[in-house]
């Protein structure tokens, strides 16, 4: 099994219930790619270095994840690329 940890950095406009959506998407995606999800760090509303489409905060989520499947990182990124409310987003492997 090889261990990834990916950051996702979702939009500050939306509310309670549409990054809780955008975070069930993320997850849907992991699981599609044949990943298993150890821990969603939710690490709140954060102060952007700087501006992305004119906003200066966003929100950070880290979630680690477990997958057999080596093309799960770049399958995983090209869906996130796509993702509307998705503004930046980065998946690494870690070392065990």
């Amino acid at each position: 099994m090889n261990k990834y940890e990916l950051t996702v950095v979702v939009s500050a406009k939306l509310d309670d219930e549409g990054r809780a959506a955008e975070l069930e998407k993320v997850k849907a995606l992991v699981e599609k790619f044949g990943g298993t999800i150890a821990n969603i760090d939710d690490a709140g509303k954060k102060k952007l270095a700087y501006e992305i489409q004119k906003m200066s905060e966003a929100y950070y989520y880290f979630i680690t994840f477990d997958t057999d499947n080596t093309d799960a990182p770049s399958g995983i990124e090209s869906q996130l690329r796509i993702m509307e409310n998705v503004i930046r987003f980065m998946c690494v492997a870690v070392e065990a």
